[in-house]
């Protein structure tokens, strides 16, 4: 579980911003929980506000974690995403920290690189509440924790790299201090793909109705979607070239032949995915293929949602509203929130455009105070992260409408002088269009 993440210079993120999880109102947390961090996090704000590189900014330190030892070249310095509107950022470095809870146990990772080299490196555990230092690292100097075996970390030491993270090849080494943090970037932190080549594929929305059987809540979540459907699933059907033509096309990419041959096993049979519709005669099983866009964008999401839910886990989504109507985004925020329907304290982050998000659903919040976040920037294009919390909002206040108000900042500011500059160049404000419209009254007038 993710108890807080801050980041300093990475992209538009110039100074320390920290998105907090930590629960500020008790009586805001689900019933029957005792969770340490919030479920649901919702960052809002306007385009190129920020919101995207906060995520980036998190997904850039899972990598540097995971892979930086295999990604990085010998003296080939480190691909960092500094801020560059400033001069100074470039001869500082950028920061990365996150606070974890694994296992009831909190842990504090952190690294610091510049163009260069790792700068600074630490781990810390906190075993009953006090802490205890796993590592910590200055450039070259490596000091193990007193509870350490020193002579096997040195042995790490001496094949790490100045631009490749000590925990990515610590944790490989059998470290089993290190492995629940290394484990949790590797594992348990998602995000969402691009839907690009998954909805190219379908393979996510195969997926998705070859489970309907055992996971009864897809299809709950197709019919809460109001798309019309009753029914869904799968079937086995030979395959044959005029088949292969009318669902590839004569241009269809060696990547669509390699998930067909993975989807058919080699049998000369695939898996045809269906949904039903309910006519005047009953149900009417139609091909994926022949859906909305809409419907096959919600079948490729839905089960990474579930997943999250099932395993456990922290699941990032960028621009969340880009796919998936409003409604059905408000229905998975409130699986989130639920813990039955969220047993492991499954976390869901996620950045969005849609206000109607702030409101309330059957009449509950569907985010509460603490689980709200804005990103602005400056005249200087810097970004600043901050809670609607630290607004002391009431309850029961309306914070859609205050925040489409302003009442909380995040909103784009449309500069009315652009509008009217259109018009003018285009001819069209009421005063140009008289104008124009005037010598041809004068030419067609009776008696001239």
């Amino acid at each position: 579980m993710l108890l807080s993440f801050r980041v300093a210079n990475h992209r538009s993120i110039r100074q320390e911003q920290q998105l907090n999880l930590h629960p500020v109102y008790d009586d805001d947390r689900p019933s029957g929980t005792a969770w340490e961090a919030v479920p649901v996090a919702g960052v809002f704000g306007a385009n190129a506000s920020g919101k995207t590189n906060l995520v980036d900014a998190l997904q850039y330190m899972a990598r540097m974690v995971v892979s930086s030892h295999r990604d990085a070249e010998p003296d080939g310095g480190v691909p960092r995403h500094r801020f560059l509107l400033d001069d100074v950022a470039k001869s500082e470095p950028s920061w990365y920290i996150a606070d974890l809870l694994l296992d009831d146990v909190r842990y504090t990772y952190g690294f610091a690189v510049d163009d260069d080299r790792v700068t600074e490196e630490w781990l810390d555990s906190y075993p009953k509440g006090k802490k205890r230092e796993l590592f910590s690292r200055e450039e070259d100097n490596l000091k193990p924790g007193a509870s350490q075996e020193t002579r096997q970390l040195e042995l790490v030491e001496s094949i790490t790299e100045p631009n490749v993270l000590f925990l990515s090849l610590a944790a490989r080494s059998r470290q089993r201090d290190f492995r629940p943090v290394y484990d949790w970037f590797a594992q348990q932190l998602r995000f969402r793909r691009s839907s690009g080549l998954a909805a190219l594929w379908g393979y996510g929305a195969t997926r998705a109705l070859k489970d309907a059987d055992r996971h009864p809540e897809i299809l709950q979540l197709l019919r809460a979607a109001d798309l019309g459907i009753e029914a869904c699933g799968t079937e086995r059907v030979q395959v044959d070239e005029e088949v292969l033509r009318r669902d590839y096309g004569k241009n269809s990419s060696a990547l669509n032949r390699v998930l067909f041959s993975l989807e058919t096993g080699g049998t000369g049979e695939r898996v045809r995915p269906w949904v039903g519709h309910r006519g005047r005669d009953g149900i009417v099983q139609m091909d994926l293929q022949d859906e909305s866009a809409g419907t096959k964008a919600l079948l490729e999401q839905v089960p990474r949602f579930l997943d999250v839910l099932r395993e456990g886990g922290t699941f990032v989504v960028d621009e969340i509203d880009a796919s998936l109507h409003s409604l059905l985004t408000a229905r998975l925020i409130g699986l989130f929130q639920n813990p039955e329907t969220n047993r492991h304290g499954a976390q869901l982050i996620f950045t969005t455009h849609d206000p109607s998000l702030l409101g309330r659903r059957d009449g509950d919040d569907i985010l509460k105070r603490d689980q709200i976040w804005f990103v602005e920037k400056n005249e200087y294009g810097e970004s600043s992260l901050y809670s609607l919390a630290d607004f002391k909002p009431r309850k029961d206040e309306n914070r859609e409408r205050r925040y489409l108000g302003g009442s909380y900042g995040g909103i784009p500011f449309i500069d009315e002088s652009f509008t009217e500059a259109l018009l003018r160049r285009g001819g069209g404000t009421d005063q140009n269009a008289e104008t124009q419209r005037q010598p041809q009254a004068e030419e067609t007038s009776p008696g001239h």
